[in-house]
């Protein structure tokens, strides 16, 4: 499996803070199979008051994805290590039986891995409770834009009019807009 760390917005990492990376990673990395991990991509980006870290990891089937934000690099680093973990062991039952599906047996490297009881009652907890229904219309992204603005949502479906694929425009944290676009 490749690792690959990249400095962005005229951040350069440094050898310590690539070891580092790669000494925090190791934990969410064996928790799930590493042999079935395709990359690890981490890009470290510097702005005026803060640092970010994102990282990817697809694997066969699923992607994992984390970023954080912190003024220390270092602190933005551990608390992305931090979220994959949760996020592996959050969806422990989910991805077992997805990969269970595809024929893979041991997702998880550590068989001895337990969860705690309140994770269990969380997770059991979450369902899917509402299901929406209705008519796509094609529209361009401008139109799509106003009406996600107008019903007030941080994302809307819609149909669109040029490629006539379904795509979705959504708000980003920073305020602006982008758009997912599907194709078969």
């Amino acid at each position: 499996m490749r690792i690959e760390i990249v400095g962005k917005n005229g951040y350069v990492p440094t050898k310590a803070v690539e070891d580092y990376v790669r000494k925090r990673l190791a934990k969410p990395i064996n928790i799930f199979n590493p042999e079935l991990i395709l990359s690890v991509t981490v890009v470290l980006k510097e702005y005026p008051n803060t640092k970010k870290v994102e990282v990817t990891m697809p694997s066969k089937g699923i992607t994992f994805r984390s970023e954080a934000n912190d003024p220390d690099m270092l602190r933005a680093i551990d608390m992305t290590s931090d979220k994959l973990v949760a996020q592996i062991r959050k969806h422990n039952k989910k991805l077992k039986s997805h990969f269970h599906k595809q024929g893979i047996k041991d997702i998880y490297a550590q068989q001895d891995y337990v969860e705690d009881e309140e994770q269990l009652k969380q997770q059991a907890s979450k369902k899917l409770v509402k299901t929406k229904q209705y008519h796509l219309i094609p529209m361009s992204v401008d139109e799509a834009l106003l009406e996600m603005e107008m019903v007030d949502h941080d994302f809307y479906v819609f149909l669109n009019e040029k490629t006539m694929a379904v795509n979705v425009c959504y708000r980003r944290r920073d305020g602006d807009y982008a758009v997912i676009e599907t194709y078969f």
